[in-house]
């Protein structure tokens, strides 16, 4: 609690955003996103005149609603949309469905799996259990318990998870044998087009380092969140099928991120991001904020 005050001193737009985010439901999309936005990039929002990357996807939230956005988003629902486009080989294999912690049924569970929630984004409601003897299933319970509670949908009015039925599902267990663990690969797509990726590594050391590439797996000066690894990253064998893939899966869509997995020479789906980081996080160095806008070309629509 000290160093949480000792932060909130030191930075006090993050007083301002904390109070928004508790107590703003009440206030309308637009303006919400442009006091968000005005806080995390200290920049105004031009929606008017939307060039960068961060600027379109605020604008994307506010005016792109397409249903099936949702079931994109939804970690159990979105497996069939995936498979009716490119194959069910591509899927990972679901254990089992439950609508609460309390009615997993883990004797039925094999030794190694992933239990997730299916509403949430990124690792929030993930439990990774490589060996059930040791698991907690306390502690497993209750980060599911209060990741169910969550709703994503309103701190950054990300819509698509609004309506994402809350449920969790377990999965086979993954682990490439060479990198002794699961990396993916996460694509930004353009209508059908591979334009962008990163690669997260030490992930288990805490200390997560991301690498941004461009289409041809060239190394970008971009600094996103967390720093570069200083490391020859390797190109991933299934390179060229994975842009098929994301390719495939984003046709269609002004701006989606497809998270792709690597094991063992094969290709896996991950999941879609529609809206990376929230679209509220600066790039260093700002060129890239722009460059990456210029792959969105905005839908004409009815505001």
């Amino acid at each position: 609690m000290l160093i949480k005050i000792k932060n909130y001193i030191s930075h006090p737009k993050d007083i301002f955003l904390a109070l928004l985010i508790k107590y703003g439901a009440w206030i309308p999309d637009r303006l919400y996103l442009q006091l968000v936005y005005y806080l995390k990039i200290n920049k105004r929002l031009n929606l008017e005149n939307a060039q960068t990357f961060n600027e379109k996807l605020q604008w994307l939230k506010l005016y792109d609603h397409r249903p099936e956005y949702t079931q994109m988003v939804d970690k159990y629902a979105v497996k069939e949309y995936v498979s009716n486009i490119i194959g069910d080989k591509y899927i990972i294999p679901t254990l089992g469905v439950w609508n609460s912690p309390e009615e997993i049924d883990w004797d039925s569970l094999p030794n190694q799996f992933v239990l997730k929630t299916t509403h949430g984004g990124g690792n929030i409601g993930v439990v990774i259990c490589t060996d059930k003897k040791n698991v907690d299933r306390d502690k497993a319970i209750a980060k599911l318990r209060k990741s169910l509670k969550q709703d994503i949908s309103r701190y950054f009015r990300e819509w698509p998870y609004k309506n994402v039925p809350k449920r969790i599902i377990a999965e086979k267990y993954m682990e490439d044998k060479e990198a002794k663990e699961l990396k993916d690969y996460k694509f930004f797509c353009f209508d059908g087009e591979v334009k962008a990726l990163f690669i997260a590594t030490e992930r288990g050391t805490g200390d997560v380092k991301f690498d941004f590439f461009d289409a041809e797996f060239n190394h970008l000066d971009l600094v996103q969140v967390h720093p570069m690894s200083g490391k020859v990253v390797k190109k991933p064998l299934c390179f060229e099928e994975m842009k098929i893939v994301a390719g495939k899966l984003s046709k269609g869509i002004p701006m989606v991120r497809v998270d792709l997995y690597e094991v063992n020479g094969r290709v896996y789906f991950g999941e879609m991001t529609f809206f990376h980081h929230g679209g509220l996080v600066p790039f260093h160095p700002e060129k890239w904020d722009y460059e990456f806008g210029s792959w969105i070309k905005l839908p004409s629509v009815t505001k």
